[in-house]
């Protein structure tokens, strides 16, 4: 599997998906519009079982600009896991389904004393998590490999954090390979989740096309598809995702859960607007067909440029989502 981003709610979410994914982490995370609503595989990158058949080279600029937006949310994140790890004795950071590595650079900076290994099944996306690193000074501190989890998990090494962005749900048992992550720890050694959170939003509930509302039913329609993507995954079970409950199964003690913010308000700058076209592009292409005649006609109203009402004019657009970090501890 590749490794992806992306979010989901309602099973965690910040995407898996029956949970409903939300956008392409993202957010490096996010590779939820990027992969997800391609109808690929989703994210961030990923892990999907069909990843494949996207084309890494075109989503990888996508994928870095939504790990930016997000970037301070995901900085404090790794804050905060410094406050549950000692930072001294952090020496070797895995980032599973790391993307473009915006989150690997962030990891590394958190964690000044250790290695921090960009892990992914996209060649092309490492490439680029290498020069990220060396861009912010970090190339000596910040490796990559290649891997295909959860198949290639023992050839990991052992780590005293493990970062799973949005990539636990692309893994068809999602409890056995929290207990292969596991087995990877060092003794006080910290896992992270981000999975779950909530929907990004992007537009307000009347937006004077269409019937209001329109967001709430992308979000039902995608987490229909999340719900097949699951069923399809190779190995798939049939589980709750309750990540604390599934971090205890794996012999780890849960060890505190927060929900980090995203607010861009309006107006927008030019790349995150860029980002919402993007992002409802995917949705178009990924859920089109679902859509019922007056929705999908308000969708091309969105995405047409000579529209006065459409993402590229709008000074309305906003984002808005949160993502949800699970930890727990070896040990």
């Amino acid at each position: 599997m590749s490794q992806h981003r992306g979010s989901h709610q309602g099973h965690s979410h910040g995407e898996g998906h029956g949970t409903q994914h939300t956008d392409a982490h993202t957010d490096a995370a996010d590779r939820h519009t990027a992969g997800h609503a391609a109808g690929h595989r989703h994210g961030h990158g990923g892990h999907h079982h069909d990843g494949a058949h996207l084309d890494w080279s075109e989503l990888a600029p996508l994928l870095e600009r939504q790990a930016e937006v997000a970037s301070q949310a995901y900085a404090d994140a790794a804050a905060w896991l410094g406050t549950l790890a000692p930072v001294p004795g952090v020496r070797r950071i895995l980032d599973i389904g790391s993307g473009p590595g915006v989150i690997t650079s962030l990891l590394a900076e958190a964690f000044p004393a250790a290695e921090t290994v960009a892990v992914d099944g996209s060649p092309e996306l490492l490439v680029l998590a290498t020069a990220r690193a060396e861009a912010r000074g970090l190339g000596a501190r910040v490796s990559t490999l290649h891997a295909e989890l959860p198949e290639e998990v023992a050839s990991l090494g052992r780590a005293d954090v493990i970062w799973a962005g949005n990539s636990m749900h692309h893994m068809g048992d999602q409890g056995a390979a929290l207990a292969a992550f596991a087995e990877l720890l060092n003794p006080g050694g910290l896992m992270a989740l981000v999975e779950g959170g909530l929907p990004t939003r992007h537009l307000p509930w009347h937006i004077g096309i269409g019937r209001p509302g329109l967001e709430a039913r992308l979000d039902a329609l995608h987490a229909d598809w999340f719900g097949e993507m699951r069923a399809d995954t190779p190995g798939a079970k049939d589980e709750p995702d309750d990540w604390r409950a599934l971090l205890a199964g794996a012999g780890l003690t849960p060890s505190g859960t927060r929900t980090f913010l995203t607010d861009v308000p309006a107006p927008v700058s030019p790349v995150v607007r860029e980002l919402a076209v993007a992002h409802y592009t995917r949705l178009r292409e990924g859920v089109g067909a679902r859509l019922d005649a007056d929705d999908k006609a308000t969708l091309d109203r969105l995405l047409d440029p000579a529209d006065e009402l459409s993402l590229h004019h709008r000074p309305d657009l906003f984002h808005l989502t949160a993502r949800t970090v699970h930890t727990a501890r070896k040990g």
